[in-house]
């Protein structure tokens, strides 16, 4: 396990609300203004093929949506987030407390920038990494909120520098899962291959049938050398607007996706 990076003092934390994923499996906090948590840290903890005993690492993991749910599913697990944000990561390891998570371990910095050992420690090599990477570009608009803008804007070299950093601490044949939008698969399969990774499977989320999908799964294995697959992914809604079956599924049952 890595060692915990020193936290900044922090100022007094805003205000908070409380509800819960996974229909009332899972309790959760998030604060009342900034960034939200949507669907998509649900989805992909839904992804995640890890088994208990492993190791699980995710990469800006906000308040904790994506760990806590894969947690819930899977029993067992080994798991460390780092969050830039030293108030969203002390809201996480609250919200792993209040899940009776005790020794999951959230780490306060920039990833791969602030990830290092003591000298003389071992390095880690974790059995899975995940994201959900900011999807705004750089040189959009600001937002008012700071947290908000952490949250949602995409460096210039953000994606890679996570893959390449998801790299140097996952196993062989270890794998990567990435939220993202659509608009940045082509980002990610250049970099996944650029850093040794294969057997990239692509899951796109339709909001309706027969809509344009705009978020999907990204997920590979580092070492292997299968080739690239798109699947038929997922319907989310109903021509009403209420999730389908499929997706209650995953998003209420904590059932897996199955991609891998």
């Amino acid at each position: 396990m890595p060692p915990a990076l020193p936290s900044p003092a922090a100022p007094s934390a805003p205000p908070t609300t409380q509800g819960f994923l996974l229909r009332g499996r899972v309790s959760y906090t998030q604060f009342a203004q900034g960034y939200r948590t949507g669907l998509e840290p649900v989805l992909m903890a839904a992804a995640v093929n890890a088994r208990a005993g492993q190791n699980v690492l995710e990469i800006g993991c906000g308040a904790g949506a994506g760990l806590l749910c894969l947690m819930h599913r899977v029993p067992g697990l080994a798991a460390t987030g780092m969050e830039k944000d030293p108030q969203t990561a002390e809201l996480a390891r609250q919200n792993l407390q209040a899940n009776s998570y005790p020794h999951a371990t959230i780490l306060t910095g920039s990833f791969p920038e602030d990830w290092h050992l003591e000298e003389g420690t071992e390095a880690p090599r974790f059995d899975h990494c995940m994201a959900n990477p900011p999807w705004h570009a750089d040189n959009g608009a600001p937002s008012p909120e700071p947290r908000r803008d952490l949250a949602r804007r995409l460096g210039q070299h953000t994606l890679r520098r996570w893959i390449e950093g998801c790299a140097t601490v996952l196993r062989h044949k270890g794998s990567i899962t990435l939220a993202l939008p659509t608009s940045l698969a082509d980002q990610a399969l250049v970099a996944l291959s650029a850093s040794g990774f294969g057997g990239s499977t692509l899951y796109p989320f339709w909001p309706k049938s027969g809509r344009e999908a705009r978020i999907m799964l990204v997920q590979a294995r580092l070492g292997v050398k299968s080739p690239a697959r798109l699947l038929p992914g997922l319907v989310l809604h109903e021509a009403d607007g209420a999730f389908t079956t499929a997706a209650r599924t995953i998003l209420e049952d904590a059932a897996p996706l199955g991609i891998g």
